[in-house]
């Protein structure tokens, strides 16, 4: 499945957990109660990589300030984040 540009970010998704799974890890669904703006998805991949995801639509889909200041936050810890909108961002996280 490749993501189009006119596709949701519920096909975003849909694409990025099925590669996941093949690739051999998990992408669980987050839900942190409380904590507007967490990530959608954490990823953990083979080789103990863990990589926060955002997903957005492919045309038109922005980080809200919540998930910018978690993004800076966490990457400032030195974790992984990654910002998913297409099939060239799902391949860029596989290669974390």
């Amino acid at each position: 499945m490749v993501v189009k540009l006119s596709d949701k970010e519920s096909a975003v998704e849909l694409e990025l957990t099925q590669r996941v799974k093949a690739a051999g890890g998990f992408c669980t669904k987050v839900r942190a109660l409380g904590h507007r703006g967490y990530f959608d998805r954490i990823v953990v991949l083979p080789g103990g990589r863990i990589i926060f995801a955002e997903l957005k639509r492919p045309r038109g889909g922005r980080m809200t300030e919540h998930q910018r200041q978690y993004r800076d936050s966490y990457r400032a810890l030195g974790a992984a984040v990654a910002l998913i909108k297409n099939s060239a961002d799902i391949d860029l996280l596989l290669k974390m």
